[in-house]
């Protein structure tokens, strides 16, 4: 596995292997690998001649200058999680002058309303850092497709509209939840939590599978009363918030159409621990 630290080496890495015509899968990271990372290299390994990791922790996409530093950093075990998997070619590691050349800020974007939606209402300017960062690394990796996590479906959306409207000749490609045993979304800050919070955390998933069983069923002002009853009995968790929304659009909704597909997000502050889900309503 090649390892790149100057956008100068990848670079001419990349050029060599498009002059051989080779089809490049590139999925951005930052880092604390997983199983979870691990399976959107899979899924690009069976579509592409080549697989391309990068991690690097984007600084402009933290609202919480304290979450930025305690988001969990160990490159040497990154490194060796991807030479184990077998499915990645090359890793770029960028420096930050290398993403960002003049100043670290984010560029400003109009997503048409998904960066207003549920992670925009709570996470001001979020999206602008996702965006410069990602397009960034797109234009340099210069890959035919590129894989993201429905874990963070909003981010998936956003990353799509991003690439339609840059007109930028790549396809997006969404890979479903990996999950622990227990159902909790597998995430580089469950890393933070202690056995008996991860533990306790499967209730997130838990609530998900019984909101896809009251789907069609009750109201949605039902289940949603029905969801903060829930983490009301849940010691040492907070839901932040719990919304169904129509996927296309990411607008909350209130009432089920049939003609439309609906999928339900929350977030929980486990202790200190910042955890996202999602599921599609079937």
């Amino acid at each position: 596995m090649e390892i790149f630290r100057t956008r100068k080496t990848l670079q001419d890495y990349i050029e060599r292997q498009k002059e051989m015509g080779k089809k490049i899968g590139f999925a951005p990271t930052m880092g604390a690998l997983h199983k979870g990372h691990i399976s959107l290299y899979e899924t690009a390994r069976k579509q592409n001649d080549l697989v391309i990791s990068s991690i690097f922790v984007n600084p402009t996409q933290f609202n919480n200058p304290e979450d930025l530093e305690k988001y969990p950093r160990n490159i040497e075990n990154d490194i060796r999680i991807l030479k184990e998997s077998g499915f990645v070619d090359a890793v770029y590691i960028p420096e930050v002058a290398d993403l960002y050349p003049e100043i670290v800020e984010s560029k400003e974007y109009d997503f048409d309303g998904l960066e207003n939606e549920m992670e925009g209402k709570f996470r001001p300017g979020h999206f602008n850092g996702v965006g410069t960062v990602v397009e960034e690394l797109l234009r340099q990796v210069h890959p035919d497709n590129a894989y993201f996590g429905e874990k963070d479906y909003q981010q998936l959306a956003i990353i799509r509209k991003l690439v339609e409207k840059l007109k930028l000749p790549i396809q997006i490609h969404g890979v479903p939840i990996y999950r622990e045993d227990n159902g909790l979304a597998m995430s580089s800050r469950n890393q933070r939590l202690s056995s008996s919070q991860r533990d306790a955390a499967k209730i997130i998933h838990e609530t998900l599978v019984k909101v896809n069983d009251w789907f069609r069923v009750i109201t949605v002002s039902e289940i949603y009363d029905r969801v903060k009853e829930i983490f009301e009995d849940q010691r040492g968790m907070v839901l932040e918030y719990f919304e169904i929304a129509e996927e296309s659009t990411l607008k909350e909704t209130d009432f089920f159409y049939k003609d439309k597909n609906y999928r339900a997000f929350i977030v929980v502050f486990v202790g200190e621990v910042r955890l996202i889900d999602n599921m599609h309503l079937d």
